[in-house]
């Protein structure tokens, strides 16, 4: 964590370039379309200005520790917000619908519920993600800022240069 934190705050652009980035990111990981997160994310974060990088990361959000929480919780956030209950779809055969990859057999019982209930708590995680980056960022640099400004006037007081 500590690594991808450091990460985050040397990504080239505004705060607000990285920010939105990585809160698209991380919206796009909520979606059940595993595999193209990083596609959705990057033209987003191209069309917001956010920065690409930052969204290429975000998606990092869907990892194998967090789908297994997304997932049903998207589907059931789904179906209420469909207005549709959990009864029918017992006797679903996942494995093959997977199998022959009908994405038409697949809409309706799987991913449209997913996809919209992925919405709330996508947006949700956005909008924290976007501010605690924000701040996060500009926190750092000006930090850094300073750092950088103290040590070169303690080398300028060094070489005895006027103005020290």
């Amino acid at each position: 964590m500590h690594y991808f934190r450091l990460r985050v705050m040397r990504i080239g652009g505004s705060p607000h370039a990285v920010a939105a980035g990585l809160a698209i990111g991380v919206v796009s990981a909520w979606t059940p379309f595993l595999g193209l997160h990083i596609a959705f994310a990057i033209p987003l974060a191209y069309l917001f200005g956010g920065s690409m990088v930052a969204a290429a990361l975000g998606t990092t959000f869907a990892n194998p520790i967090t789908c297994p929480i997304i997932w049903p919780l998207t589907w059931k956030i789904g179906e209420v917000m469909l207005g549709q209950s959990a009864t029918g779809h017992d006797s679903l055969d996942l494995g093959a619908l997977f199998a022959h990859l009908d994405v038409s057999q697949l809409w309706r019982p799987i991913l449209e519920p997913m996809l919209l209930g992925a919405l709330p708590p996508g947006i949700v995680c956005g909008a924290i993600i976007y501010a605690i980056t924000y701040f996060g960022v500009r926190s750092f640099r000006d930090r850094r800022l300073e750092r950088l400004t103290a040590r070169a006037g303690a080398l300028k007081a060094m070489q005895g240069e006027p103005g020290a």
